[in-house]
């Protein structure tokens, strides 16, 4: 036997850490197409259904910005070790509460704090490794994928689950925990870039406020440039796999989560394929790729007006690829610029507050769910789309003033 090259084994670093992000997507994203099953088992309403993805919201900003300053702090491998064993505790919850709307609010806020720490914290520590391994540039990407990876797959095997094999509403979690069991022995192998209390030479340890700061020298690039186009990311999938099954459940009898999740699997599969070829597209938009993703979004909530007329099935299933498209290139484009900003020593702290504005795209459905009352959701579909423009317009005017991303 021969012994791996040490320029090989730094290469491929990040492969250990990467098993334990995909669970914690996992564990996150399995839940959406179960919603259908939720429905149809517990009698749970659409606004209802919507409070669960809120709670989730919930959980998951305080868990970005606790993570990534503890993990800039004391580490990234406890504090992703910490975020896998919450992982398992939220799926334990979730899968003993089906019919408890408090008990499924409890599991999906335990598994946002889970998720938060996957992202950031995993996704940081890949960057890292990316940089020791000499492929600095892959780290976005790398960390882009294997998030998508995460919350698609997650979704596709819990929806499968749910439709077609036994204990539909237990059986997802059991599988997902058993993967993070297997995640977490990788995990321990995993090479830590982050010391316990170690920083830049003159530079005084901040408060946990001041490590979520925007540094001063990427404020203004951040503010107009990132901020206007963050929420967009993750309403593409709200939009995508929440509003759009939602609008056509009558017209796909039996099959609702299958659908939920069909939707959802295409969706990320094609934001999963634009991050894998994203390095070419990122060069040859030279730093406009957030501006085209978020057009590619408005594009998709447009394309949801038939099937919210009239529960046309084909819409649904037309929408979802544009939403990957517009989600793929809006998270790599963003986390390239903002890792770009960051130094060693802020780079978990200003991911979390990246991470936490993009979810801010998960209130979506909930806020659209609520206005129906007093206004058709085509209407609402139209007012989405049209904010979407606006934001891109105001960031299509802040890359003129302050240039494109360093990245």
């Amino acid at each position: 036997m021969t012994r791996e090259h040490p320029e090989a084994s730094r290469a491929r670093a990040w492969l250990l850490v990467a098993p334990a992000v995909i669970v914690l997507c996992w564990g996150g994203n399995q839940f959406l197409p179960l919603l259908q099953l939720y429905r149809q088992q517990s009698g749970y309403s659409q606004v209802q259904v919507d409070i669960l993805l809120a709670v989730y919201v919930i959980g998951i900003v305080p868990g970005f910005a606790l993570s990534g300053a503890w993990s800039d702090r004391y580490g990234r491998k406890p504090v992703l070790l910490v975020g896998v064993a919450l992982g398992i505790v939220g799926s334990i919850i979730l899968a003993s509460s089906a019919s408890s709307l408090a008990g499924l609010c409890a599991g999906r806020f335990v598994c946002g704090l889970s998720v938060a720490a996957g992202m950031v914290v995993g996704t940081s520590w890949i960057k890292e490794l990316s940089v020791r391994g000499g492929r600095a540039e892959a780290g976005a990407r790398r960390a882009s994928a294997v998030l998508t990876i995460g919350f698609g797959g997650g979704a596709g095997v819990g929806g499968a689950l749910a439709q077609f094999a036994p204990l539909p509403s237990v059986l997802p979690y059991v599988v997902q925990i058993a993967a993070s069991l297997a995640a977490l022995v990788a995990l321990l192998r995993a090479v830590e870039t982050r010391k316990a209390g170690v920083r830049m030479p003159g530079v005084r340890q901040p408060s946990l406020v001041g490590d979520l700061r925007i540094p001063k020298r990427a404020r203004a690039r951040f503010v107009g440039v990132v901020l206007p186009l963050a929420p967009w990311v993750f309403a593409a999938p709200a939009l995508a796999f929440a509003v759009g099954p939602s609008l056509v459940g009558g017209a796909v009898p039996g099959f609702a989560v299958g659908f939920a999740t069909l939707v959802t699997v295409i969706t990320l599969s094609f934001g999963w394929l634009t991050q894998f070829v994203s390095g070419p597209i990122l060069r040859a938009l030279r730093g406009r790729a957030g501006l085209v993703g978020v057009l590619f979004i408005a594009a998709g909530a447009l394309l949801l007006i038939p099937a919210s007329l009239s529960q046309q099935v084909w819409a649904v299933l037309l929408a979802a690829p544009v939403f990957g498209i517009g989600y793929g290139l809006s998270m790599v484009s963003g986390l390239t610029a903002v890792q770009a900003m960051a130094t060693p020593d802020d780079l978990a702290g200003l991911t979390a507050v990246y991470y936490s504005l993009t979810y801010a795209g998960f209130l979506l459905p909930a806020i659209l769910a609520a206005l129906t009352a007093v206004t058709p959701m085509g209407a609402l579909l139209v007012a989405v789309a049209g904010a979407m423009a606006v934001c891109a317009l105001i960031a299509a005017r802040g890359i003129r003033r302050h240039g494109v991303a360093a990245a």
